[in-house]
């Protein structure tokens, strides 16, 4: 008789693939054996966790239909089972599995795809509050604005890829226009954010990408405003902090305690 925490460990295993025969004693039989019973449980774990990856990677499986998804998908839940309760925080591997999965390679922007739909999930996740506002800034004087750091709010991202996968992305949502989409038009930069009900993503010039890489590296407002100049001399500072600002993807400002 095994243990728990043998029984456990078999257990475990057995849903990574493995058949124990020491499992299969443990499990009272009836009409269904016991080999057949966990087999079953086995193929149910797979399938659900798969359908959670269709739910979470919804792009990447309209872009390659349904069935090679669920093919590419079971191959990643087999090396891959949930570290996690949560099904929305399971899959965090899958687009290095999509990039490294040999029959997709004839679609090298399906990785970055399946990135942005990571992404798209961590951003629908995070809390829409505690993001800065333009009445924040207005109580601050101009002098300082220079000085100050603003990290990006929770659930931001920014992603970088050689394709358009904006385009790639709007032309797989349902009743998209079927308009051809050329991989010569990257490369392209996104901020993937949290939204009042959802999330999005912004496409961003390089002189805006470099804006705010640095304010995601810590840099200060001024330092982040030297970079994006260097990136293109004609760079309009106050219309990219203004749209930035209005979309909401700073944090709020931390205020010091005064005791």
């Amino acid at each position: 008789m095994l243990g728990l925490r043998d029984l456990q460990a078999a257990f475990a295993a057995h849903l990574a693939g493995e058949d124990r025969t020491d499992l299969a004693a443990a499990i009272r039989s009836d009409t269904i054996p016991a080999a057949a019973r966990l087999r079953v449980h086995r193929h149910h774990v797979r399938q659900s966790l798969a359908s959670a990856l269709a739910s979470t990677y919804p792009t990447v499986r309209a872009l390659v239909g349904e069935g090679f998804f669920l093919t590419m998908a079971r191959a990643f839940v087999d090396r891959n089972l949930p570290r996690q309760p949560v099904l929305s925080e399971y899959g965090d591997g899958f687009p290095a599995h999509v990039a490294a999965y040999g029959p997709a390679a004839s679609l090298p922007y399906l990785a970055d795809v399946a990135r942005l739909d990571w992404a798209l999930n961590l951003a629908f996740q995070a809390p829409s509050s505690g993001r800065l506002t333009r009445e924040d800034l207005s109580v601050i004087e101009p002098g300082r604005l220079v000085g100050m750091r603003l990290a990006l709010a929770a659930g931001s991202t920014l992603l970088r890829s050689p394709y358009p996968i904006d385009r790639i992305w709007r032309a797989a949502q349902p009743g998209a226009s079927p308009d051809p989409v050329s991989l010569e038009e990257g490369p392209t930069t996104l901020l993937v954010l949290r939204t009042t009900d959802d999330a999005a993503f912004l496409a961003l010039s390089p002189a805006e990408a470099a804006f705010a890489l640095s304010l995601d590296e810590d840099c200060t407002l001024g330092e982040a405003s030297q970079a994006a100049f260097s990136s293109e001399p004609g760079f309009d500072l106050s219309t990219t902090f203004a749209r930035l600002v209005a979309s909401r993807v700073f944090a709020a400002l931390q205020h010091e305690s005064p005791w």
